[in-house]
């Protein structure tokens, strides 16, 4: 069995607010999994908020490029905050975007291995440039290309300069109506577009989980059921960007919203920069000091 570290009790206890004791049983529990920690203590009724579906845990800036009838939305990864505010950081995500969007290919790791215009060398060799210059690890962690007809409209939207970012695409409406939704979405957080759109893995385990926790809440099998039920819908409704309240207006949802603006979204795109990576925390102050003494 692996040691349970006091980092790793403190990550838990930061993603759930359980208390220091119920996350090292749950993590012992688990063998070190984070993930299967939380599960067991939601069954146990421990952490019932734990809702964070990941810690910001690497820096870098998210971007939106739009040409025509095509978008692209892309994360770059770096080392610290700092490099977000570098000019030819900005500079390497511009080039990088503007070539996804005119080779689109299947994969970062495909993208790497293309040849990069006006250069001598492949996107790879660029960004280890960049490294070079920089002088830090930076990598192309992801990115995903749009196509609309012209019936549809983009709306993009930019939160703190690139910590979020957020990419639609709708029919009917218009541009405004478009940025409000991206917005939204930016905000929100929101995971599908739909309930028919989470997959059958996501609300199996959703509901496993769910029912654990009302039998450990002791009730009664039968009362179980539709408690599960319940909750379950209102999971989907906080998941799924049609069912959400509207982050302008909280008393209509975002469905709602679209149909009185003869609009409907097509798909849409949200990242934030590092979430779900794990990141080694630095004491900064330390880390200067031993550089001095090299």
């Amino acid at each position: 069995m692996a040691a349970i570290s006091a980092k790793l009790v403190k990550e838990l206890r930061d993603l759930t607010s359980a208390g220091i004791m119920d996350c090292k049983r749950a993590l012992t529990e688990t063998d070190g999994d984070i993930k299967k920690a939380i599960d067991v203590l939601r069954e146990k009724g421990v952490a019932k908020a734990a809702k964070k579906s990941g810690r910001i845990a690497a820096e870098g800036l998210a971007a939106i490029r739009i040409d025509g009838d095509k978008a692209v939305a892309l994360e770059v990864n770096s080392e610290t905050d700092f490099v977000a505010k570098n000019e030819e950081f900005r500079q390497l995500i511009d080039t990088l975007g503007a070539h996804l969007l005119k080779n689109e290919p299947a994969s970062s790791e495909e993208a790497l291995k293309q040849n990069l215009e006006g250069t001598n060398g492949t996107v790879a060799d660029y960004i280890n440039g960049a490294i070079a210059k920089i002088g830090e690890n930076i990598s192309l962690r992801r990115f995903a290309v749009l196509h609309k007809t012209a019936n549809e409209t983009f709306g993009s939207y930019l939160h703190m300069g690139g910590r979020i970012a957020s990419l639609v695409k709708m029919t009917g409406g218009d541009e405004e109506t478009a940025k409000d939704i991206a917005m939204h979405v930016a905000a929100i957080k929101p995971r599908y577009l739909s309930e028919k759109d989470i997959p059958a893995d996501v609300v199996s385990h959703e509901k496993d989980v769910l029912t654990k926790e009302a039998l450990g809440e002791g009730k009664p099998a039968n009362i179980v059921e539709k408690m599960v039920a319940g909750r379950l819908k209102k999971f989907f409704k906080e998941i799924c960007l049609l069912d959400q309240p509207f982050v302008k207006d909280g008393d209509v949802t975002v469905k709602a919203y679209l149909k009185n603006k003869n609009a409907e979204v097509v798909s849409f795109v949200r990242y934030e920069v590092g979430e779900g990576i794990d990141k080694k925390e630095e004491n900064f102050a330390e880390e200067v000091k031993a550089q001095i003494k090299q």
